[in-house]
């Protein structure tokens, strides 16, 4: 007959395939980043509530012929219709690295002609200059990739 602690003797090994070390978490280094000040000028909520957000997805993406900075986005925006957006950041990013994100659009700006093509609305970005320089960084906003195509932001 065994004891009833006899379990708790006995030295356990257990094999785990999962690593013992705590994943790393990168850390940013924001200590060179001047961030612009923010607009003194007020928009009432009216006038806000008039923006249309969006979720878009990113289904073509590329470089329109003779512009340098110029990208050509063909985005799923939920409607059925495919919404094509031009971005002056190529220098930025190259267009492959963008297919399939999930970005977040102003879908409601009037159509604007850039370079022969129609741009029908604007994508947004965060954009800071490193202290001490006129260089210019840019981040695409990115979200969850479960976010669906089309859904509002508020």
């Amino acid at each position: 007959m065994k004891s009833l602690d006899s379990d708790k003797k006995a030295p356990k090994t257990v094999k785990s395939s999962v690593s013992e070390a705590a994943p790393v978490k990168e850390v940013i280094d924001f200590s060179n980043v001047k961030i612009e000040p923010l607009f003194e000028e007020e928009v009432d909520f009216e006038t806000f509530s008039k923006s249309d957000f969006r979720a878009v997805k990113v289904k073509e993406c590329v470089a329109v012929p003779k512009s340098k900075k110029l990208l050509q986005f063909t985005l799923d925006d939920g409607t059925g219709t495919d919404r094509t957006i031009l971005s002056g950041i190529h220098s930025f990013y190259e267009p492959e690295e963008l297919v399939g994100k999930t970005l977040i659009a102003i879908t409601n700006l009037p159509p604007r002609k850039m370079m022969g093509i129609e741009s029908c609305g604007m994508l947004l970005s965060a954009v800071n200059n490193l202290k001490d320089s006129e260089d210019e960084e840019l981040h695409l906003l990115m979200v969850d990739e479960h976010i669906p195509a089309g859904a509002k932001l508020y």
